[in-house]
């Protein structure tokens, strides 16, 4: 059984999906939530789901190793990004190597990078006029967004679509998928 901690920096309607995914898996369970915000929504969910948090503070995280030990203590094997805003760093990459992967909201390579999350990326695709849009799965490395993809869903955009209307088609395929390829992606790594 492998154990994941989920970071995430909002409401954390993927984390759930994913919480509930794997409630009832052989595989994997979500064993801690990792959150740059004391407030965010997600906080919240993992104490329903009688799941311990962890509050990351910008300093430690950035100029310390101490997260490291702090997910060897949970017994942490596989890394899942929801909506955490912050970039991962190099020595948390050379850590999980291959085992940290992120959803973006929009199909990379495009509308990637810093500062590219949530409603920014969804205004970006309607301001392109963009046909399709959809989330993007992948891996993580030392940049913002640039790691191998994983899997991509597509959704169509109608030209009376609002960026808001994209990011509704988007969340949906989002909650359809990303627990579903995390699990695949965890018994790709297990069975090696």
């Amino acid at each position: 059984m492998k154990n994941i901690a989920i970071f995430a920096s909002g409401g954390g309607s993927n984390a759930q999906k994913i919480m509930e995914h794997f409630e009832n898996s052989n595989n994997a369970q979500v064993s801690l939530i990792i959150s740059n915000k004391s407030k965010a929504g997600v906080i919240e969910k993992a104490a329903h789901q009688k799941i311990p948090t962890l509050i990351l503070n910008r300093e430690e995280f950035y100029k310390t190793e101490d997260i490291l030990q702090k997910l060897d203590t949970h017994g942490i094997d596989f890394l899942v990004l929801a909506g955490f805003l912050w970039l991962v760093p190099q020595y948390l990459v050379k850590a999980y190597k291959n085992r940290i992967v992120n959803i973006h909201p929009a199909l990379l390579p495009k509308y990637g990078g810093k500062g590219m999350y949530g409603i920014n990326v969804h205004r970006a695709v309607h301001a392109a006029k963009e046909k399709e849009s959809g989330p993007t799965i992948h891996f993580v490395n030392e940049h913002y967004d640039e790691g191998g993809i994983i899997f991509q869903a597509k959704c169509s955009i109608h030209p009376t679509d609002s960026p808001e209307d994209i990011a509704k088609k988007v969340l949906a395929l989002e909650h359809r998928y990303y627990a579903e390829v995390i699990e695949k992606v965890i018994l790709k790594i297990d069975s090696k």
